[in-house]
């Protein structure tokens, strides 16, 4: 039997006459499916109360009439919020479960979240209040603010428990806690707070039937032209905010609708990833975990601000943004200490001092930085802004003889905690069908001792690549390598041999490619 049969009530929608059909007797208001007109419950009849905007169509695997299992309950999906920020829109889906309840499965930084509401906490803050990272109490627990935000409804669909309203923008806070959780408070009614609480979750653990099928051959993708160039623009992934040009790799922000007026930016040089975009590759994230087919949809570079005063740079690092349908999207980070697989958290660890605690594993703090982003390719589900800035800290841990990470990400509006686990270059070259050449490119230093920061090893390393440096510059005055520096600073492997192979006189041309992989500003980004 699928949820909620057998207590569905239906009526004529008084604008078009089309069936509408209420699963839950919690529902109050449902959106026509035919008409979109906006329907509240009055007895046995409905009444129309304004017309609903256009769902936004986003290539969610999630539909309504989709079903699945949660906590050993059976659920539907009757009815869809469409919201947005100036990051861009998200939904919420109204979920109905067998035993009456209702709840939310909604999207959290490229995965899902299933949350129900609750009552408002006694002591729960005015929402201007707060401020990202900052701690909070809520219902006498302690939890750390994650972000904070002006939303807006975009649209509607279906079943839901209030009715849809084109209200003026409203404040949203997402507070997050170590047992995993994440808690929303929203003032989408004026004097009247919502409070809910949910916790991550996989699609392929609620065992979900009736998602909408799509694939590559029937998607009909989103088209606009570059407003920098003209060239046509192709949206794939389901909730992508920016896009590069195939053609003049400028970065549209596409989070606000197509058209003319999107805005842009250019970027100086066209460099191609190692790991192509599109590709396809099956990669577990831990000994633990099931395999998961990948496909690479962005690439970013970061580079490290060494000084905030004096605009020093060092190294760089890049990431690939990989997605799949079912499991969303996760990091392939790739820096000159090696690779790993990052996906974000929706809780956040424990801090003291400058050690972490998360899932029972304890983590040192290693570096403390700011980074800003030097050159991306692809789609992305946040907004790509032109040397965008982010605080970083990143943590370290060993178990099971594999180097664990924990990052936080910090920007203005948001604090964003991701977690990763070591990958060997190899294994990377063979998940994605790289040859012999092109799986040398990915091989890395690998990571320094856990003991010291400052290692014998890294010691020794450093003053052997400073008289190698000082050697090359005394012998040209005139830097071949300045792409590779300006791209990946002067300490990166691209830089170094670069000038290597200019000082044994190969010939080697900089700047023609030859860039090994990404970032993330939704979480995931660390060195």
């Amino acid at each position: 039997m699928s949820p909620t049969q057998g207590r569905a009530w239906r009526a004529a929608c008084p604008n078009c006459g089309a069936p509408v059909e209420f699963r839950s007797a919690a529902s109050a208001s449902a959106v026509c499916g035919y008409c979109r007109s906006t329907l509240v419950r009055e007895g046995a009849d409905l009444r129309r109360i304004g017309q609903a905007a256009e769902i936004f169509d986003d290539f969610s695997p999630l539909q309504i009439g989709a079903s699945g299992r949660f906590q050993g309950e059976a659920f539907l999906l009757v009815g869809r919020l469409q919201l947005g920020t100036d990051e861009g829109p998200w939904n919420e889906w109204h979920a109905v479960f067998d035993n009456g309840r209702d709840g939310w499965l909604s999207e959290d930084n490229g995965r899902y979240v299933f949350a129900f509401d609750a009552p408002v906490p006694p002591d729960a803050p005015r929402i201007a209040q707060l401020r990202p990272g900052a701690p909070v109490t809520l219902a006498g627990r302690a939890w750390s603010v994650a972000s904070v935000v002006q939303a807006r409804l975009l649209a509607a669909e279906g079943e839901l428990l209030q009715p849809p309203t084109a209200a003026q923008p409203f404040p949203v806070a997402d507070v997050r806690n170590p047992a995993g959780e994440v808690g929303t408070l929203d003032e989408s009614t004026p004097g009247a707070p919502h409070w809910a609480v949910g916790r991550s979750v996989a699609l392929a653990d609620l065992k979900m039937a009736g998602l909408r099928e799509t694939s590559e051959k029937t998607l009909s993708a989103r088209t606009a032209q570059c407003p920098s160039c003209g060239a046509p623009l192709t949206i794939q992934l389901a909730s992508t905010q920016s896009i590069v040009c195939d053609n003049c790799k400028s970065v549209v922000d596409v989070s606000q609708g197509l058209g003319a007026d999107m805005a842009h930016y250019a970027q100086e040089q066209a460099r191609e990833p190692g790991i192509a975009l599109g590709r396809r590759g099956r990669l577990a994230g831990g000994p633990d975990e099931a395999p998961v087919d990948w496909q690479v949809v962005g690439y970013v570079e970061r580079i490290e601000i060494a000084s905030e005063t004096g605009g020093d740079e060092s190294e760089g690092w890049r990431e690939y943004l990989l997605w799949n349908r079912i499991e969303g999207f996760a990091f392939l980070v790739d820096s000159n200490e090696g690779w790993s697989l990052v996906r974000t958290l929706t809780g956040t660890p424990t801090v003291r001092g400058d050690r972490a605690i998360w899932m029972d594993a304890n983590y040192q703090r290693r570096w403390a930085y700011a980074s800003r982003v030097s050159y991306v390719l692809g789609e992305f589900y946040w907004k790509v802004e032109a040397h965008q800035r982010t605080q970083h800290e990143d943590y370290a841990a060993v178990a099971q003889g594999r180097q664990l990470t924990l990052s936080r990400e910090q920007t203005p509006s948001e604090v964003t905690w991701s977690a990763g686990t070591e990958l060997d270059a190899a294994a990377v070259a063979a998940a994605f069908g790289l040859g012999e050449p092109q799986a040398r490119l990915l091989e890395r230093e690998g990571p320094p001792s856990m003991g010291s920061v400052f290692s014998p090893r890294m010691i020794v390393g450093g003053v052997i690549l400073l008289v190698i440096l000082v050697l090359l510059l005394s012998m040209c005055s005139h830097d071949a390598c300045s792409a590779e520096r300006n791209a990946f600073g002067s300490n990166s492997p691209e830089y170094r041999n670069c000038r290597a192979r200019a000082a044994a006189g190969a010939g080697w041309l900089a700047g023609t490619g030859g860039s090994w992989g990404g970032y993330s500003s939704g979480g995931g980004s660390h060195k």
